[in-house]
This record gives structure tokens, sequence and C-alpha cells, in this order.
């Protein structure tokens, strides 16, 4: 039966650029499995580079294993080995691409360079069945509005200086919030309480947001505030996240129109906050356009959507040569020709 021409493409994906660390298995847009370990750290405190990087390789192989017994597969029945290129964290990068770069040559399978946010992208894609959405993508380290034009995912707006995550987990350190499961999830679930709005600056410039400065005012407010028992710290989340998340679905709405699009796709670990999914959807429902976006096992860093958009790309003839299997910490989404659409 070996002779047969073998229509089933079954890719692996190892995702670590920030501190999750994924290995999952695609199947022709089946999950097969999709493992996941995250590194937290104490209250307080952000996750470092080298820090990262050793915990995932202290939990790479066992995450490795895991996603090959759940998928009931052997290195054999594997076509493509897909590993994050970029962007993100240089130590856990390289952490992750040596362990891909070995299995590629101990299996003798071919390799593939994945861009993390067409990633996401097309995972988004695959899980909501969406069309051509303009994609909000909105995570710890990117904040981007993207919609596909001529083989580019090109970028219509972005933060021009830190994402809209590591403004939210950045405000976590400072009110000393946890950070299991995550510092956003958390002050997602302390602004259900909040009850007061603090009006706070709000940057949109164009189609691009800044965060710093919205960042640099609630640290310094929330001081004076807590300390005078003027607010609670359920009503900081609260209007930090109505305030970002109303500068988001703005610049989302004007691409939107920009593009004569009747589609919204949230990708990445901001996109499962309910709140936003909300607000993006009272746009939608008032442009008469559709909202989609996924849960936490997708939204949030995994390796099964590294797999899927190696997939798309290995199906349409790309493979990363061992000579240029590097890794990047900087890698923009419209860098990547995209084969795969029309």
């Amino acid at each position: 039966w070996q002779g047969f021409l073998k229509t089933m493409t079954v890719v692996i994906g190892f995702e670590g650029s920030a501190n999750k660390i994924g290995v999952g298995i695609i199947r022709d847009g089946q999950v097969l499995s999709n493992p996941r370990r995250t590194y937290i750290t104490p209250p307080g405190q952000g996750f470092l580079p080298g820090e990262t990087a050793k915990h995932h390789r202290s939990v790479i192989l066992t995450v490795l294993q895991e996603a090959l017994d759940e998928a009931g597969l052997k290195a054999a029945d594997i076509d493509c080995v897909a590993y994050t290129k970029g962007p993100g964290m240089g130590a856990p990068l390289v952490t992750v691409a040596i362990v891909a770069r070995t299995v590629a040559q101990l299996w003798g399978k071919p390799l593939l360079g994945v861009n993390h946010c067409i990633g996401h992208i097309e995972m988004g894609r695959l899980i909501t069945n969406s069309q051509n959405p303009t994609v909000l993508y909105v995570s710890g380290g990117n904040t981007q509005v993207i919609a596909y034009s001529e083989r580019r995912y090109r970028i219509f707006g972005e933060t021009i200086d830190i994402a809209v995550g590591n403004c939210l987990d950045r405000f976590a350190r400072v009110i000393k919030i946890s950070n299991d499961p995550s510092p956003g999830y958390n002050i997602e679930q302390m602004a259900k309480k909040g009850t007061k709005y603090i009006e706070l600056p709000y940057t949109v410039k164009g189609m691009d947001v800044s965060f710093s400065g919205i960042l640099s005012y609630i640290e310094d407010a929330a001081h004076k505030l807590l300390s005078t028992s003027q607010c609670t710290p359920e009503d900081l989340c609260f209007s930090l996240q109505e305030t970002v998340f109303a500068m988001l679905v703005e610049i989302t709405e004007r691409a939107m129109a920009h593009c004569g699009s009747q589609e919204v796709l949230i990708v990445g670990g901001v996109g499962c906050n309910l709140r936003l999914q909300e607000m993006m959807g009272v746009m939608c429902k008032e442009r008469g356009a559709r909202l989609f976006a996924t849960d936490e096992s997708f939204c949030i860093d995994n390796g099964a959507m590294i797999a899927q958009a190696g997939w798309e790309m290995f199906r349409s003839g790309h493979v990363t040569e061992l000579s240029d299997s590097w890794i990047t910490q900087r890698y923009r989404t419209d860098e990547v020709e995209v084969t795969w659409r029309d």
C-alpha cells in the first residue's frame, strides 16, 4: 500500500516564541493533538528570555511525546516538521528551532520555518471557517490589524510602541495580580467587578494605536488612587480594558470600511477576552458584519497553529533548507508571500 500516492498530509508544529511551549499535529485541517505548557512567574514579575528558554528546554521533549501519543502517530507518519521562525524572544525561539531541526534530521523529514503571526491567522481561519476576514491580532507581543490582499497579509494598522497584551500584563505587575493562568485572564475577571470608570488617555493615531502612555498614566494614577481609596483595583482593571479595547475596535472598524469587509476575526492571546469580543460584536452588528473568534485552546500560542500554517505552506511548495533554518526576533506579517490563497 506504500505505493499509493499519499493524499493526506500530516504536519507537526513546534511553537515557543514566548512563555508558552506547544507541539501540535494537523492532518488535513484536523487537529490530532495540541499539548502545551506555560512558564508562569511570581506576581509582579514578567518572564525573561533566558529563564523562559530554560523552562522550554526542560519540558519540550515531554510535550513532543504527548503530541505523538495523543495523535496515535509515529515519526514515520509525519510528512513535515514546522517550527516558529519568528517573531518572538530570541532564546526561547532558538531552543525550539534546535529541537525542530534535530527531529527533522533524525526522522528524515522536510523542515519549514513559519511566521508566528501567520500561524495565528491560519488557525483562526481554519477553526472559524471565515472566508476573507479583517483580522485583529492582539497578544502580549503583537497588536496589528491585518487584511489579505494580493498574496500578502497587509498590515493596515498596528501599535507604534508596546502591544496591548504587554500593556495589560505590565499593569497586572504594578498591582501584583497573579500570572496564573495569565495576567490578562485575571484582569478580565477583576474588571467584571469594576463599577467606576476612571478616564484614561485614548491614543489612536490614524490607523495606529499607542499603549505606552496609557500604561505610564495608569501606573502613576494607580498608586495615588488606591492609596487614597478613590477607587478599587477592580475599577482600574475595568477602566483599562474599556479604554484599550475601544481603541482596538475603532481601528478595526476603520480597516473594515477601507476594505469593504463584512467579517472580523480576532486572534492572539488577548483575543480570548470575552469583553473584547463583546465590544467588537456590537460594532459588527451595527455594520451588519460577522464576528469570528476562537477559545483559549487556539487563541493562546499553541503548536497546532504552526502546524496549520506549515500545512498550507508545505502543500503550496514551501520547504526550509537546513542552512536557512534560523530564527529572527523581528519578522513582519507582510514579509511572507501567501502562495496558498488566491
